[in-house]
């Protein structure tokens, strides 16, 4: 039971730290990346469907964005739904592909992202808080239902709480490299 209890804890701290770095990776640095329109659906047919599954996404070089769909009806469709994205970009068709250009980041802006950044990094540490709050509230019921010595239950809520140590401390890793980028010019 306990050693369920760890994994399973373990298992959601570790979403939690995937979820944040997913959240990372869509903030726009004003340096080009694919990842960055993983998100962005396109109407392919009636159906949303994520742009790499409709296109080739490239780096054409450090600021800009290459999409070439697969099928040439396509281009306007991908054109649009990455203008209407939440990421402020304005896409360019030439031919059979989009150009994706990365507009300058001002330090305003940067600064914007930053708090936006470390607000994703918080709500990622409350996470993994709460995750500890529940396997420590699952032991002392235990405890309390006398299916596991007090020693053991001591011993886990340690355990539990370097997991815990752990696990912020990778939140605090990837909040800092993440800062870093978007300061950069």
């Amino acid at each position: 039971m306990i050693s369920e209890l760890k994994k399973i804890t373990e298992q959601k701290m570790l979403k939690s730290l995937e979820a944040l770095k997913n959240d990372l990776g869509k903030v726009r640095t004003g340096r080009a990346h694919t990842g960055l329109l993983d998100h962005v659906m396109v109407d392919y047919y009636g159906n949303p469907t994520p742009i790499a599954q409709v296109a080739n996404v490239t780096l054409l070089d450090a600021r800009t964005l290459g999409v070439q769909p697969w099928e040439k009806n396509m281009v306007a469709k991908v054109e649009k739904a990455i203008r209407d994205s939440d990421l402020g970009l304005n896409p360019a068709s030439m031919g059979d592909v989009v150009r994706v250009p990365m507009p300058m980041l001002t330090e305003e802006r940067r600064k914007d992202l930053i708090k936006v950044v470390r607000g994703e990094a918080e709500n990622a540490r409350v996470a993994i808080r709460n995750l500890r709050r529940d396997a420590n509230t699952s032991l002392k019921e235990a405890l309390k239902a006398k299916e596991i010595p007090e020693d053991d239950e001591r011993r886990t809520q340690d355990d539990i709480q370097k997991l815990t140590d752990k696990y912020i401390g990778e939140a605090d890793k990837l909040l800092a490299q993440k800062e870093q980028e978007l300061m950069q010019v």
